[in-house]
């Protein structure tokens, strides 16, 4: 019988696999641009990761690109399904336009006709199944099994996990300059993927998990030792919210490779917005000032290296952008 992998096998492998990822998607498009936030940091301390410059908005193109490109011709013709709201189904359905792939997204009933048209302009389906987003998953998986259709997760795949861990093979560009790197923390795809990436070749780099209050399953199930259930209320970082599957992927590279896990209040959310917007000209989602409260605690590098901030996405709803800014109708 052979010995199980160590963790140090763990990360050799997302990183040569996150490093086939970004070739792969450098077909499609570019590497996500990196800033510097004199703005926030007149020093020059703080970059900006831009993933919100990506196609649709956010990181998740990543993901959802590689896990279609590693289709294989059989299931290229079955086409995919996936269930979303938001981000996830928005990179799906360009994923699939541009690979040539049928694509259709599971929504919850109640979901704003705006999502729906996100998905459907980039040319997917959408079927309304559900009452929540749980519940649309489930159909999603279940029409799969039935169909035939490749089932694209948001977070609890490997192949998905490497496509998102591609950002950290575009952070190595950075070294030996980079000290800290922030990301938001939902499913876990993202930040256990870069984690791999950057444990494996540049160990000092401190990568630094941050969580709102109000929805934190990585964080409470790390501390756990476990996948656990946690209480979900609501949060201006949507793209981070809801639980854990069981058994999910992502726990252990989260668990093993991520130094340091942070909380920030709703109220710290806001002001990262507000931030990022009045002081960047940067319109960010919730998530991505998750990111930039934890770093705005924490002191600023002394020895010449710098901090990076993910700014994972910039699909902010008007709703919640006219409610940060106390604007009428909100």
């Amino acid at each position: 019988m052979s010995a199980a992998p160590t963790k140090e096998d763990l990360a050799r492998i997302m990183y040569e696999e996150s490093v086939q990822a970004a070739a792969g998607l450098r077909r499609h498009f570019d590497a996500s641009p990196m800033r510097e936030a004199l703005g926030l940091d007149p020093s020059g301390g703080l970059l900006l990761k831009m993933e919100s410059a990506l196609p649709t908005g956010s990181f998740k193109i990543r993901g959802a690109m590689h896990r279609l490109q590693h289709l294989s011709e059989e299931e290229r013709g079955r086409g995919v399904v996936a269930a979303s709201t938001g981000n996830h189904g928005a990179a799906v359905a360009h994923a699939a336009s541009l690979t040539g792939v049928a694509a259709t997204v599971l929504i919850p009933e109640p979901t704003p006709e705006g999502r729906a048209q996100a998905i459907t302009s980039r040319g997917a389906g959408v079927v309304r199944s559900g009452a929540e987003c749980g519940e649309a998953e489930a159909a999603a998986r279940h029409r799969a099994e039935a169909s035939g259709e490749t089932f694209v997760s948001p977070y609890n795949d490997p192949v998905v996990m490497a496509g998102q861990g591609s950002l950290g093979v575009e952070l190595l560009q950075h070294l030996p300059t980079l000290r800290r790197v922030y990301i938001a923390v939902g499913g876990g795809g993202l930040i256990g993927g870069v984690s791999a990436v950057l444990k494996h070749v540049a160990p000092e780099v401190e990568v630094i998990g941050c969580s709102p209050r109000a929805s934190h399953p990585m964080h409470a199930s790390v501390a756990a030792g476990e996948i656990v259930e946690t209480e979900h209320l609501p949060t201006l970082s949507l793209a981070t919210a809801g639980g854990l599957e069981e058994g999910s992927v992502t726990f252990p590279p989260c668990r093993d490779f991520v130094d340091r896990w942070e909380l920030v209040d709703e109220g710290e959310i806001e002001e990262g917005l507000v931030r990022l917007l009045s002081e960047e000209r940067i319109l960010a989602e919730g998530a991505a000032a998750v990111a930039l409260a934890v770093w705005s605690r924490d002191p600023r590098p002394e020895d010449g290296r710098k901090d990076c901030v993910v700014v994972c996405g910039g699909n902010l709803d008007i709703g919640d952008l006219r409610r940060v800014l106390g604007a009428p109708g909100a």
